[in-house]
């Protein structure tokens, strides 16, 4: 985790490199939005949605709050500094609404003008990890509006209730807690978050229930699903096909063939497609 005060917006700053031991990758909703710098190859993106084309990026890119899963591939070789925000973690940096980057990727260049390139440099071919996690950082707080943007503390506050509860807070509590009419807070969330606090509310939920599942011992899906809140059998099959493309038997298949590596930040959700 960075320090303060990027803290209050980051989960942490991760750089991967070497050879990735899977090319394709599908990721599923997860509660954060994303900024990555390549330093290696390019990779590219799909969206699940068939009618939006592919895109590769040669250098860096920012990802908001996904509400359906998407893939990406690696190179041969990664070498990438990868940022986890939290869901409303980006619009202090960004300064683009979070509505146009909700399950969309943009070019680092077309939200930071002209970075891409200077970062790169500044990393330089034969850079440290640790050199290019601190130039990232710097450059992080070099973007960090001084002055909070309207009502982005509010969605701080209510956003740290269902992060802390895993999804579990009815939104008429946090409106009521917040002080606030339910519209008012849903038109803050889609302003700094890109989704209602209800559509969070999901994404918080389901990711709890993901990452619990251990796929080396028996899985039961039944008091997994109670735990996180699903309370409806038939719900619970349906939204977990749709975040990620697969059956709960289907997913616990791929992932006792594909164990993951704990000591991979991308490895808690995301899954080999490949």
């Amino acid at each position: 985790m960075p320090a303060p005060p990027l803290d209050r917006f980051i989960d942490d700053v991760y750089c991967l490199t070497g050879v990735p031991r899977h090319r394709l990758m599908k990721v599923p909703p997860m509660p954060s939005a994303h900024l990555f710098l390549h330093l290696g190859g390019p990779v590219r993106l799909w969206d699940s949605d068939p009618s939006v084309p592919s895109a590769l990026m040669p250098d860096g890119w920012f990802m908001g709050v996904w509400t359906r899963h998407f893939l990406f591939e690696y190179p041969a070789r990664v070498r990438l500094v990868g940022v986890h925000f939290k869901p409303w973690g980006m619009s202090p940096f960004a300064g683009v609404p979070a509505a146009e980057l909700r399950n969309r990727w943009a070019p680092l260049d077309a939200v930071w003008q002209r970075s891409a390139d200077r970062l790169r440099n500044r990393v330089g071919d034969g850079g440290s990890a640790a050199e290019a996690l601190r130039v990232v950082e710097e450059e992080l707080r070099a973007h960090l509006a001084e002055a909070p943007a309207r009502g982005l503390d509010l969605v701080l506050h209510t956003g740290g209730r269902l992060e802390t509860s895993h999804g579990g807070v009815a939104v008429g509590a946090l409106a009521d807690g917040a002080g606030v009419s339910g519209n008012h807070l849903a038109g803050l969330f889609k302003a700094h978050v890109g989704v209602t606090p209800k559509r969070m509310a999901r994404i918080y939920r389901f990711a709890r229930l993901i990452v619990s599942v251990d796929p080396l011992r028996p899985v039961d899906w039944s008091g997994l699903a109670q735990a996180a809140g699903y309370f409806d059998h038939a719900h619970f099959s349906r939204e977990f096909k749709d975040f990620t493309g697969h059956t709960p038997t289907e997913y616990l298949a791929l992932r006792r063939r594909f164990p993951a590596d704990g000591r991979d930040p991308h490895d808690r959700g995301p899954m080999p497609a490949d």
